[in-house]
């Protein structure tokens, strides 16, 4: 009897092992890691919704950054809903919506009301910096977060999460950084110091390799470049990185299913193998 019941243990453990994987997996966890894994739309912007999805279900991956070719920015309640429930038939969910750019404050206004009819509790924007006030009014009107997607040395506003931080100064207003990682190696910056430092800033993070870390770095499959991604994992999880983490890959616009599977495996592996 004492032997049933100790191989009776053993299988409820084993099963119940088993049930805690499978549901990491739903969840798009894996392995001990706790990160979400996505693709920033912008890297299948040359494929339709159902190219991309199915893209996304062949590798796995349950979350996709929306871009307005997609779902345009002036989508109804009924098409967003379609929108959604077509994301759904391949596991997939439109997490974020962005980024969005915003020149004026009519352009601010379409953007929330934007968010609002798709039930986002954050999207990712870029406002030009004279409408930062305005825009952070618009927070607090519609309880609606933004995230500032960070474009390194090329000229955009926002070029690293020191500008966000310098420009909005207070962390509890609303106002947060989509952290573009390859564009902040690119500007030649400690990416784990800067995560440190600005945990509390940061509401999405895009990822990517890159060939140089300089302004003539371009993005390359990860781990073919020159970032060390072993050390970014390692703090983000001492941070408790609860966002996800979504690849962005802007090479090969026209062909670049290849690259970015590679580049999902690569960063799950690191995901898997670091203790």
């Amino acid at each position: 009897m004492r032997k049933l019941l100790q191989c009776a243990l053993i299988a409820a453990l084993s099963l119940g092992a088993v049930n805690q994987l499978q549901a990491q997996l739903q969840q798009g966890k894996r392995g001990a890691d706790h990160f979400r894994i996505g693709v920033a739309g912008y890297s299948y912007r040359n494929f339709t919704l159902d190219q991309t999805l199915s893209y996304l279900q062949s590798m796995g991956v349950k979350y996709l950054s929306v871009k307005d070719f997609w779902l345009p920015l002036d989508a109804t309640e009924e098409e967003m809903a379609a929108f959604k429930a077509k994301c759904a038939e391949y596991g997939v969910e439109g997490y974020i919506l962005g980024p969005i750019y915003m020149k004026s404050k009519a352009e601010v206004d379409r953007a929330f009301a934007y968010a609002g009819r798709y039930g986002a509790e954050v999207f990712i924007g870029v406002p030009n910096y004279e409408l930062l006030d305005y825009t952070i009014q618009k927070v607090k009107e519609t309880g609606i977060k933004m995230a500032i997607h960070t474009h390194g040395p090329d000229g955009a506003p926002f070029p690293n999460i020191q500008t966000v931080v310098d420009k909005v100064k207070d962390p509890t207003l609303g106002v947060g950084c989509c952290m573009d990682l390859g564009h902040s190696v690119r500007m030649g910056e400690d990416i784990v110091k800067d995560i440190k430092r600005y945990k509390e800033w940061i509401y999405d993070i895009h990822i990517k390799d890159e060939t140089e870390a300089s302004k003539n770095g371009n993005t390359c499959e990860m781990g073919r470049g020159v970032m060390d991604f072993k050390p970014i994992i390692k703090v983000l999880r001492k941070i408790d990185y609860q966002g996800v983490i979504s690849l962005e890959f802007e090479k090969d616009g026209h062909d670049p299913h290849a690259g970015i599977a590679e580049s999902i495996g690569y960063l799950r592996g690191v995901c898997d193998t670091l203790e």
